[in-house]
């Protein structure tokens, strides 16, 4: 087989666990899932207020060239979320408005790479959500093979092709499309869990005693002095 592939069927994360997650956001589904999963955090949105989740089509570039982005669009279902990553450091603009079009007719839900993107505003004034590493003007070629829906590293994560991929204003978390359902039920329960606590603070009882840590302070050493002239 080649060292350079392109491969077309991936098996995607349950669209209802999807909604789900997504409803849940990045932080509670990253805590969900035992604090793992969380992308760099210089992958950054480039608009305010879009949450989305979706299964991963995954592409590796070589920097400077997005002609396996291409490659991948036919491979992209309803739902998606194109994650594009290079086999070494870039922050070249690999996607701009006319591939976002693409992408978007094939129902691609957004991008998250660890490069750069281009057209920001444009972008933008298209609400199509994008995560990225850097807005760079600078262009690519379409000149250099690499791969379509093959594990990569993006952002310090390891991405399957069909891994959940969630994205909020807080950053970009990976949930492995096996462990889906079950971080799903466990960010549900902290999510409920969280509610009892807002409501008990927000009646005014404070952090310390609401979560035991008079106890843990004074283990530590740390005490109370009374001020006053």
């Amino acid at each position: 087989m080649s060292v350079h592939v392109v491969v077309r069927e991936v098996v995607r994360t349950d669209p209802s666990v999807l909604a789900g997650l997504a409803e849940l956001g990045v932080s509670t589904v990253h805590e969900a899932d035992q604090r793992r999963g969380v992308l760099d955090s210089e992958i950054r949105p480039i608009q305010a207020g879009a949450r989305i989740a979706g299964s991963a089509v995954t592409v590796s570039c070589p920097p400077g060239d997005n002609l396996m982005i291409h490659a991948a669009v036919e491979t992209c279902r309803p739902g998606d979320i194109l994650v594009v990553t290079t086999t070494s450091p870039s922050t070249d603009g690999m996607i701009g408005e006319l591939l976002a079009t693409s992408l978007r007719a094939h129902g691609v839900i957004g991008i998250v790479t660890a490069a750069g993107i281009r057209d920001a505003a444009e972008l933008r004034a298209m609400a199509f959500p994008v995560w990225a590493r850097a807005i760079n003007p600078q262009g690519t070629v379409k000149s250099s093979p690499g791969s379509v829906n093959v594990p990569v590293v993006c952002g310090g994560q390891l991405v399957h092709p069909g891994d959940a991929i969630v994205a909020d204003d807080d950053g970009v978390v990976v949930v492995p499309r096996d462990r889906g359902a079950e971080v799903l039920e466990a960010g549900r329960a902290r999510a409920a869990n969280e509610d009892v606590k807002r409501a008990k603070l927000a009646a005014g009882e404070l952090g310390v005693d609401m979560y035991g840590l008079r106890a843990t302070l004074a283990d530590l050493g740390v005490t109370y002095v009374d001020g006053g002239s």
